[in-house]
């Protein structure tokens, strides 16, 4: 039921709001708990000293909002018997509009005061009808941009991975921060730290790509931006989540294949380093295993590595139905009961799950009441949860202060140049014979825009971002930036899924009348064209949460229409619409141009075509490594010496030609519509100790036509090692604009961690040795090499 929005200043507040300080525990005095002058450690101590069980066990559990879990879309009298009444740690989505909660309560969602307002009664209700008034964190996801109708969109992480760029990543989490904050919402789960591995996961889409240093640098800037706002960020998913046994996901989401040392040098380094250089508030525990032991029961990953090794201090979250995986999935707990001791007795604070949060309240409560856990062990996760709440300062300002701010600060008409320029910044041209691209508008008399993705949004709109936004196909940008100059046709060709799919892809099956006579239509319009636009790839349903693949072609009869189209001999632009790379192997060799856009946002289709005629010069980059075959996988970057190499073609250990060798677009990979030349490489060591930073610095010219960006990479590769090093890894990128003849001398900092390896006692140090700078184009064009030693 919809209640009157919060209006502050009643008589019933004022008896508890007092000159700088709120009366809590309506007792009339000031407790420690309450003086916002106090220690941050002693008004905790204060707190729990007060609370009853029944309270603590409050604080360890999320209340999923409107829709989900939770009736009311604001507080009714009923709350008074809800197991809320004394308390809860968080609540998630709470009037956030997505999917058919934007029609249950719209007028709560949009304009944005209204939802500010709304979350200030929800929050009065929780300060002035519990005994203890503890104010709640209200959580949200965001790793697309705030997961709220109409707020900035940003495009997907594999594209916001493929911009390179730090600075553009810091401000979208400060876009995502403040309209969190004016909204209401003081935590977002953001971003997606998983290290994606293999291309065949269903999740690559949500991820920033494959190799660990990438997503540490780009994943502290959007932490950083969000915790700017005074919102917190929780990180997601710790840990070893993103590689489970063969790619497979939604109901596997266990036994992922990583060895120990493997472990902490790729899928821990990002969580490490965003953990100590980002501080953010939150981590979300994943549902998964690893070594045989549940994540989410593990005292290793959530006590010893997170909060002693990393020195985590926040609050750790559960993924949905991890606690309730342990029995039911790893099947290490006999009961529920147990189950749950052992996730709270590892390290975790708050279960969050899309059950009534009294199915883990309460059989906490058994526990405590059977001295099954200790009162010593709740009251460490229960503070550990307040202690963020102080963070936060939601003790002193548990409320929006201005609701009508929200309506000025938040949403995508607020920052269209940033959601355009990150959009842009995300594409990457894959090839380019003969400088096909850009196209000349003034050349072109009619254009095809042709293929099941070309007037299809389902891929624009996300689970986990902004929804109710007006989205921008391709076909919709490429006809408004040729109107009044050239006619576009459109034919669908086919559909992005035949109807066998996907047991299509392992038993092909001939072409149906209908989708002949699709694919016909389309060769049909094509011959009357002077170009061809063909949008191919996946949409929603081919890829995303629990939609792993077990191959990586185009979907469907696609690849017969491209084939098609192909062969009328008319020229052919792809650009491919998709969450992780695919094997376009005969796109590579026969079709003149490819544009990568993966998952863009609502402003896509614009951003597609205006890059397509040359107003954008592409400058992305590739985070991931587009294998030829799934029968390479795992094929990826960083790799160990030899572990990629080709066969032998002579030998006394035997040889023959029988794979397919080598990288289709390696990692680190783009093209751009102007050339970059790299010159001048040096090095300077402070010492040849240890300890010292190197500073590495080199020239890069543009020496095309166009003004256009270069993303100047640097691989450092170990020579030799007490334990087999990577062939290279990545230490440093820039993302970089120079107009045509311009020259800019980039520079990077290598800092002892950046050289360490995790020897062969398990310990990270930096062993003596020389050491090999590599900058280039990507982690196979490398330009300029040289090498410096360590003593």
């Amino acid at each position: 039921m919809a209640a009157s929005l919060f209006v502050m200043g009643s008589e019933a507040k004022d008896s508890i709001y007092k000159e700088g300080w709120i009366d809590f525990n309506k007792n009339g005095t000031m407790d420690t708990y309450e003086n916002p002058e106090a220690d941050i450690d002693a008004r905790i101590q204060d707190l729990l000293n007060q609370m009853t069980v029944e309270e603590k066990t409050c604080q360890l559990a999320t209340l999923y909002g409107s829709g989900r879990v939770l009736t009311d879309s604001l507080p009714t009298a009923r709350w008074k018997e809800e197991i809320w009444k004394d308390g809860i740690a968080n609540i998630d989505e709470q009037l956030n509009g997505v999917g058919s909660g934007r029609k249950r309560y719209p007028e709560l969602i949009y304009p944005f005061s209204n939802h500010a307002k709304a979350i200030n009664q929800i929050q009065q209700w929780f300060v002035e009808e519990t005994r203890l008034g503890i104010p709640v964190d209200f959580s949200n996801e965001g790793i697309h941009g705030l997961n709220h109708t109409l707020a900035t969109p940003f495009p997907a992480p594999i594209g916001i991975g493929s911009t390179w760029n730090r600075e553009l990543v810091h401000q979208a989490g400060c876009i995502a921060g403040k309209e969190a904050k004016a909204l209401g919402y003081t935590n977002v789960y953001a971003p997606i730290l998983d290290v994606a591995r293999d291309p065949r996961w269903g999740r690559a889409l949500e991820c920033y790509g494959e190799e660990p240093y990438l997503i540490a640098e780009l994943g502290i800037q959007m932490v950083k931006g969000i915790q700017s706002q005074g919102a917190a960020s929780t990180l997601k998913h710790y840990a070893a989540y993103s590689v489970p046994k063969g790619g497979r996901d939604a109901a596997v989401r266990t036994d992922p294949h990583i060895a120990p040392r493997e472990l902490h040098q790729l899928f821990m380094y990002p969580f490490k380093r965003v953990i100590q250089e980002a501080h953010p508030m939150g981590v979300m525990s994943s549902y998964n295993d690893w070594d045989g032991v549940p994540v989410t029961a593990s005292y290793y990953f959530l006590t010893e590595l997170l909060r002693e090794a990393y020195g985590f201090r926040g609050y750790v979250v559960s993924d949905s139905e991890a606690v309730e995986f342990v029995q039911t999935k790893h099947r290490v707990a006999d009961t529920y009961e147990e189950a749950v001791r052992q996730c709270v007795e590892a390290g975790l604070n708050v279960r969050t799950h899309f059950t009534p949060p009294a199915d883990y309240i309460l059989p906490l409560r058994k526990l405590v009441k059977e001295g099954k856990l200790s009162r010593k062990v709740l009251d460490q996760r229960v503070g550990e949860v307040l202690r963020v709440k102080f963070e936060l300062g939601l003790f002193d300002h548990p409320y929006v202060e201005d609701p009508s701010l929200a309506d000025k600060l938040v949403g995508a008409d607020k920052h269209e140049d940033f959601v355009m320029e990150m959009q842009r910044q995300s594409l990457v041209l894959l090839k380019n014979e003969n400088s096909l691209l850009p196209l000349d508008k003034k050349t072109l008399k009619r254009v095809l825009v042709v293929g099941p993705l070309a007037k299809e949004t389902n891929y624009m709109i996300s689970r986990y971002g902004p929804q109710g936004l007006k989205n921008i196909t391709v076909y919709e940008g490429i006809e408004t930036y040729l109107k009044g100059s050239a006619e576009v046709d459109y034919a669908q060709g086919c559909a992005v899924k035949d109807s066998l799919w996907p047991d299509s892809e392992i038993i092909p099956a001939p072409l149906t009348p209908k989708e002949q006579a699709g694919i016909e239509e389309a060769t049909q319009k094509a011959a009357e064209a002077d170009l061809i636009i063909a949008v191919l790839g996946e949409d929603e349903t081919c890829t995303g949460e629990s939609r792993s693949r077990t191959s990586l072609d185009l979907p469907g009869r696609q690849q017969q229409l491209l084939e098609a189209l192909h062969a009328t001999g008319k020229p052919v632009v792809l650009v491919l619409i998709n969450g992780r790379p695919l094997t376009i192997n005969w796109a590579d060799r026969n079709i003149p141009a490819i544009l990568e856009a993966w998952f863009p946002g609502c402003v896509g289709g614009t951003a597609i075509a205006r890059t397509l005629f040359g107003e954008y010069n592409p400058g992305g980059r590739l985070p991931m490594t587009f294998p030829q075959s799934i029968g390479q996988i795992e094929f990826n970057f960083p790799f160990k010496p030899g572990s990629q190499d080709g066969q032998y073609f002579a030998g006394p250990n035997g040889s023959g030609s029988t794979r397919v060798n080598g990288a289709l677009y390696p990692f680190g990979f783009g093209l751009s519509y102007t050339t970059f030349q790299y010159n001048n490489l040096t090095i300077e060591q402070e010492t040849p100790h240890s300890q010292s930073d190197i500073h590495v610095s080199v020239d890069v010219t543009n020496t095309g036509q166009r003004a256009g960006d270069e993303v100047v990479q640097l691989y450092l590769s170990d020579k030799v090692a007490s334990v087999i090093p990577y062939d290279s890894q990545l230490r440093g990128f820039e993302r970089i604009h120079l107009q045509p003849g311009e020259t800019q001398r980039v520079s990077f900092v290598l800092h002892p961690a950046d050289l360490e390896i995790l020897d062969v006692h398990n310990e990270w140090r930096v062993e003596p040795g020389e050491f090999e700078v590599r900058i280039g184009a990507s982690s196979e064009d490398i330009r300029l090499k040289d090498t410096f030693t360590v003593e």
